[in-house]
């Protein structure tokens, strides 16, 4: 694991959560590895105060876990887990993108077509951690443009529960399927972008839902979560 930002701009620990953050959504650190303050503190070149914080955030924000006596390592999701967070997108993704229709701007809409199209030419097994990476941003931005910031908190708590990285990763070994999935993933996040440019709340969350629920299928394709407990867990949440 090869940390080298140059902490500046904000304080270190929060540099210093980014950095961490940043490498275990993009799949350089994998779930179950363990996070060592002393080596993180040596790569980053801080001190171990800012490192000790950045961890407490990872475990606040779940995408880690503290074992007593152990330290911080990068959480193993279970089937349940997985499930759970689907669920709760299945509520805050629509909800967030008919919150965005009716107050989107056109440097916000700008900033999710030049997202949308970085993703157009990321097509290769090795372009896997920038499509996460960007994917992940996307979602970000769409939630981000709600307007409400206790929605977006709940969306990074969420989405730290929901397993992209293993979907894309999953995703990409399987070329058979490759194309077509990816087809189908830029589709839906342009609908949710045309939708909000247009100020069509009902087409955006529509359209959000519609992604969200193939994703869902993508639980059982790629990780063989069975297709029961994802059916049931849509009935909970999207009716």
């Amino acid at each position: 694991m090869m940390l080298t930002e140059t902490l500046s701009r904000r304080s270190l620990r929060d540099e210093a959560f980014d950095a961490l953050h940043k490498r275990i959504i993009s799949g350089e650190v994998r779930p179950g590895e363990w996070l060592r303050q002393e080596e993180v503190a040596s790569q980053l070149g801080v001190s171990m105060t800012p490192v000790r914080e950045a961890l407490d955030q990872l475990v606040a924000a779940g995408l880690a876990e503290r074992v007593p006596y152990r330290g911080v390592r990068v959480i193993e999701l279970t089937h349940e887990e997985m499930l759970d967070a689907y669920g709760l997108r299945i509520l805050l993704e629509p909800l967030a993108a008919r919150l965005a229709s009716g107050t989107a701007t056109p440097r916000g809409v700008q900033d999710l077509k030049r997202l949308l199209a970085e993703t157009l030419h990321l097509l290769r097994l090795e372009d896997m951690p920038r499509l996460r990476e960007v994917s992940r941003q996307f979602h970000a931005q769409v939630v981000a443009m709600s307007g409400s910031p206790l929605l977006a908190r709940l969306h990074q708590i969420v989405s730290n529960k929901f397993p992209d990285w293993m979907l894309y990763e999953a995703m990409f070994r399987h070329p058979e399927a490759l194309a077509e999935s990816l087809r189908l993933e830029q589709g839906q996040h342009r609908a949710i972008v045309d939708a909000i440019a247009a100020q069509n709340p009902e087409a955006a969350a529509h359209a959000a839902l519609e992604h969200i629920l193939s994703l869902g299928k993508d639980l059982h394709t790629y990780l063989n979560i069975p297709r029961e407990l994802i059916e049931e867990k849509e009935k909970q949440f999207a009716t």
